[in-house]
């Protein structure tokens, strides 16, 4: 191609010649690989021949009568529902009382970002160690308020394991929660509550009727991201319990990997993915269709 061409591209009106590398990624590192997940959804691993065997809707089949997937997908819908709503309800808390410009909030509203930029692999071993019987922080903790006797292992307690990563989970991300809200809140108009101050409302009705209203669809958008995130966990729980004890921490995404890598199932850990990724979407745009959330 010439420099003459090359120039007359650069200042075409045509938006193909800009948009075309955007396109070629997205094909090779989006369509691609799903294309060939899906493909693979109909074969499965065979070791002993080192080759992929045709097997139609076999995995399919297996999937709805998996017994461990649909345990594993109850535990993946109680550790996003819970961890959502702590999210919310203290990344909201904590945005309201750092919105202000007191002595020392610039500071502390700095030092909130810093848990976002640990991986969460070693956020999860940071945890590990904190819950651990027999030297971790919170055992002492909770023992010294009479809660629970520090010889109990929550990640090996069936009861307390999922408690015991989800805090690993909430510790790291309601501070991406607050730096949201915080965000939402700076851009609220002052007038309607020098109105309502005029007016005589608390402080309370305030909030429930100007900041959660006028707040609605930065609300929406904060639970679309970390509900994505949040379906697809795996870090926390691979590194802190690997799913036990029994299946009390088994995440679908865990039980993909498990599949995929330690078992060689790589058709069926395809179809699990795939599964995975439908109802994140079909979540995804019920929730942005119902609460009407533009981008």
């Amino acid at each position: 191609m010439s420099v003459a061409q090359v120039k007359r591209i650069a200042i075409s009106d045509s938006p193909i010649p800009w948009l075309l590398p955007l396109v070629c990624l997205l094909v090779v590192f989006t369509i691609y690989p799903l294309i060939y997940n899906v493909w693979l959804s109909f074969h499965e691993f065979v070791p002993t021949k080192r080759a992929l065997k045709f097997v139609g809707m076999a995995n399919w089949v297996q999937l709805w009568n998996d017994t461990r997937f649909w345990s594993a997908l109850g535990v993946t819908f109680l550790y996003f529902f819970i961890a959502l709503v702590f999210e919310i309800i203290l990344g909201m808390s904590i945005a309201l009382l750092l919105d202000a410009e007191l002595p020392g909030f610039n500071v502390l509203r700095a030092t909130l970002s810093m848990t976002l930029v640990i991986p969460p692999a070693i956020a999860g071993m940071m945890f590990l160690l904190m819950e651990d019987p027999q030297f971790g922080v919170l055992p002492y903790l909770l023992n010294t308020l009479g809660l629970l006797d520090k010889s109990t292992p929550i990640l090996a307690t069936s009861s307390l394991a999922l408690a015991g990563v989800l805090v690993a989970e909430i510790w790291q991300w309601t501070p991406f929660m607050v730096l949201i809200f915080m965000a939402g809140l700076r851009s609220l108009p002052a007038e309607p509550y020098e109105a309502a101050m005029i007016d005589g409302a608390s402080s309370f009705q305030m909030f429930r009727r100007l900041t959660l209203p006028m707040m609605s669809k930065v609300i929406a958008v904060a639970v679309l991201l970390r509900g994505i995130d949040l379906f697809r966990v795996f870090d926390y729980v691979f590194v802190m319990t690997s799913g036990g004890p029994g299946t009390a921490t088994y995440t679908v995404s865990l039980y993909a990997w498990q599949q995929t890598f330690s078992f060689l199932k790589w058709g069926y850990g395809a179809t699990l993915s795939l599964v995975s990724l439908a109802m994140v979407m079909i979540m995804a745009n019920v929730f942005i269709k119902v609460f009407k959330v533009r981008w």
